[in-house]
């Protein structure tokens, strides 16, 4: 666990100290004036604009850090800013006249955005008119009609040139080839448009010269000048006393933008007094810009200026013309008309998104800024002034910063898991009568953090594998899930091992959860084992859960009965059990015990008769393993019979063993003690089987002088000491049938004296103590013999 310390927190508080110093840096930048500078038009494509480092006082490793960036107004970028050397270049020739035609100055304006901490530092670049474009008239030749009778001083306006350069490169002056008749009269119009008028120095004489061609030639102020030419063809008509009048020299007109074509904008009117074709006025534009005359048109005869285009306040707000009335004599007269454009909202706002974060860690701090936009209106006033919301209930807010932009920040803390992608509809509306509204969708991934731990869907996983089962057998499955995702979510399983703990004997697969099995298991040995598991994901820190894995181990017949008595050498050529000759039937001989090591119905035993030498005479106890006379013993009966004893489990497949008994029929047990000795060879009385007998029976003696807690102890040191010399294994508990065959009232006390082949049989009852790991000492005047005392019972050890 990560311990805050005070250097810790001393170095954070420094930390907030310089953002919040950075933060008002940004503030105090966004702020201050823009940065201004200028580039002559047509220059070539990346062609030097400023250094922004040096002017901003910043290094260009510090705009790398930062990730500035520079963004133009509109869709197009125009300007390329370098990170690394802090130079702001164009990425195209720009051309004044096309960007900005129908203004005298040519500002493209952008913004430098830093992020990291975000700020906008405004810019603006304005393109310089160079002299490349002559002035041009709309038509090559004028034609002039003029009465004979005009009088000196009469003015005849002419067509203007255009020159699509600015200021001192435009249009600054006409001149008029010499002549005896005219001269040139010079005028500026609103908006700065110089234009010309035809002066009429000395009176026309028809009759003397019917035609003049003057030459007119218009020149901008460029260096080196420009120009451009037409010829002026004036006609002389014949006299004409009266020339068109018009009511006003100037009609001033407010149209609203939109509106539909063949709408009247005005109506011009001219009188002429004269009478006939003299009298008889018509109507023509003398003066007007092709995109005026696109947009209006004039009917010769009435003199009604309808709309027949799409009149647009964006493109333009005033349109300026002049009319000329022209009698059927030729005289005319000229008026002005100015069309004012009127705003209409039909333009709806336009969301710009300039930065958006594609993704956004979900334990990112509330007023985290997730995007930047910015909002444009084109219309004017408060149909151009814009409000943003976001809709929805999400998490978001909109902050407005400077010229138009916003700031999308969180505004409280993300959950991925609830929701791992949010859709930001933001929705700007102007202010306009009839309100025009437009929506951008941003969408925000949320980024995983390791914020959950795994879970298991068990606490206790119980799963059974049969006992000798193969390695590497799969035997069940662990499983947890983890809410995260990708790495963070990727669960992986491992077995908690303590120290000094040996391996266990099963392993789980790190990927599935998966558990094998490493080691055979025995169920004699282990019934059930329990390991803990571990969940772990791939986060950094990660994160861990535990759970129980209990193996319980299935018993399979793997073990054979064991037949305790009667001994397996006692089975040879002496006789193993007395029987006198006046016993009756189910007179009880002897009594055949074995165990099973396993459980359940593996260990439950059945006897039955394999082989006798009389069939008839003996039967066994199904269950108790009894061995019982079928009826009388007869003079008849031959003296000595064996039996053969089979003992079977009832597993699957069911295992046996054979226990072989030897019966003598005797009148008495002394003559049978004689015969036994006449007939059987004498043992040497320093063979083997004295020895152990001697050292028995000290262990036993030595073993009554021991405490009761000492006697325990050394009961299991004896059991072991015989399992290690062949003895068999007994199980620690079993159920009533597995725990051998003879009940808790009855035993047997089977004397065989050491050196002789005479052996007694007694039927007594209960002996307590019973010494399992030893022999208990016997009566000093029983021939020497050796006393064997078994007692069992069903269900116990």
């Amino acid at each position: 666990l990560w311990r805050e310390t005070p250097w810790g927190r001393r170095s954070r508080e420094r930390q907030r100290q310089v953002m919040l110093f950075l933060v008002c840096v940004c503030v105090c930048l966004s702020g201050a004036e823009p940065l201004r500078y200028s580039l002559a038009e047509e220059m070539e494509r990346d062609s030097f604009v400023a250094n922004i480092a040096e002017d901003l006082g910043l290094s260009p490793s510090q705009l790398a850090a930062r990730k500035a960036r520079v963004v133009c107004e509109g869709n197009e970028q125009l300007f390329h800013l370098n990170r690394n050397t802090g130079v702001l270049t164009a990425k195209e020739s720009l051309d004044r006249e096309e960007m900005c035609p129908h203004s005298d100055t040519c500002t493209l304006f952008f913004k430098i955005v830093f992020e990291n901490p975000l700020q906008l530092i405004r810019g603006q670049v304005e393109v310089l008119d160079v002299n490349d474009n002559s002035p041009v008239f709309p038509e090559k030749e004028m034609v002039l009609e003029i009465m004979e009778t005009a009088s000196p001083g009469s003015r005849f306006p002419l067509q203007s040139a255009r020159d699509k350069d600015v200021g001192s490169n435009g249009l600054q002056n006409y001149t008029l080839a010499s002549n005896s008749h005219f001269s040139l009269a010079l005028g500026t119009r609103r908006g700065g448009v110089k234009y010309a008028e035809l002066v009429l120095e000395r009176q026309l004489d028809r009759e003397e010269r019917p035609q003049l061609n003057l030459l007119l030639t218009a020149t901008d102020g460029g260096s080196p000048p420009r120009s451009g030419t037409a010829q002026i063809r004036i006609v002389v008509r014949d006299a004409n006393d009266n020339s068109p009048v018009f009511g006003r020299e100037l009609y001033e007109v407010r149209l609203a933008e939109n509106s539909p074509p063949g709408q009247l904008v005005v109506r011009v009117v001219a009188a002429d007094p004269d009478e006939g074709s003299n009298g008889k006025v018509r109507y023509s534009f003398s003066q007007i810009s092709e995109r005026s005359r696109q947009l209006f048109q004039l009917n010769p005869d009435t003199g009604e200026i309808r709309v027949a285009g799409n009149v647009d306040f964006e493109e333009a707000d005033h349109h300026n013309m002049v009319v000329r009335a022209t009698d059927g004599g030729g005289l005319s007269a000229h008026c002005k008309v100015q069309v004012e454009v009127l705003d209409v909202n039909d333009n709806a706002p336009e969301i710009a998104v300039t930065s958006l974060s594609a993704s956004i860690p979900e334990d990112a701090p509330p007023r985290t800024v997730v995007a930047l936009l910015s909002v444009r209106d084109r219309d004017s006033g408060d149909n151009g002034r814009t409000e943003c919301s976001i809709d929805g209930n999400v998490p978001f807010s909109l902050t407005p910063t400077v010229d138009h932009y916003y700031e999308v920040r969180t505004t409280a803390a993300l959950d991925r898991e609830r929701t791992a992608e949010y859709n930001i509809s933001v929705t700007a509306v102007d202010w306009g009568r009839r309100r025009l509204s437009s929506r951008e969708s941003l969408s925000v991934q949320v980024s995983d953090v390791n914020d959950n731990a795994p879970e298991f869907t068990q606490e206790i996983y119980t799963v059974s594998v049969s006992e000798n089962s193969s390695p590497m057998v799969r035997i069940g499955s662990v499983s947890a899930a983890d809410a995260d995702a990708g790495r963070n979510g990727r669960v992986r399983y491992a077995l908690v091992r303590g120290e000094g703990a040996e391996e266990p004997a099963v392993s789980v697969n790190a990927e599935s959860g998966a558990v094998f099995l490493l080691r055979p298991l025995d169920y004699e040995e282990v019934r059930a084992l329990e390991v803990a598991v571990r969940a772990a994901d791939g986060g950094s820190p990660p994160l861990s859960a535990q759970a129980v894995l209990r193996v319980v181990v299935r018993d399979e017949n793997d073990n054979a009965p064991v037949v305790l008595h009667p001994a397996a050498e006692s089975s040879g050529g002496a006789a193993g059990e007395l029987v006198p000759r006046w016993a009756q039937a189910d007179y009880l001989v002897a009594k055949v015990v074995a165990v099973d090591a396993d459980t359940g119905q593996n260990a439950w035993l059945s006897y039955e008769l394999q082989k006798a030498t009389e069939p008839g005479l003996f039967r066994v106890g199904l269950h108790s393993g009894e061995v019982r006379t079928a009826r009388a013993v007869a003079e008849r009966d031959a003296a000595r019979h064996r039996l053969v004893v089979l003992v079977r489990d009832r597993g699957q497949p069911p295992r046996s063993a054979t226990a072989t008994l030897g019966i003598a029929l005797v009148s008495g047990f002394s003559d049978a003690h004689l015969r036994g000795s006449e007939e059987a060879p004498g043992a040497e009385p320093e063979g083997p089987l004295t020895l152990y007998l001697t050292v028995c029976l000290a262990c036993v003696s030595a073993l009554f002088v021991l405490t009761a807690g000492a006697a325990v102890a050394a009961k299991w040191r004896r059991a072991r000491r015989n399992a290690a010399e062949g003895l068999p294994a007994f199980p620690r508990s079993a159920p009533p049938s597995s725990a051998g065959s003879l009940p808790r009232s009855s035993a047997y006390d089977v004397c065989l004296a050491a050196g002789s082949g005479n052996s007694d049989f007694h039927f007594l009852g209960p002996l307590l103590p019973f010494f399992p790991a030893g022999l208990p000492p016997g009566p000093a005047e029983q021939r020497n013999s050796l006393c064997l005392q078994a007692a069992t019972t069903l269900g116990d050890d």
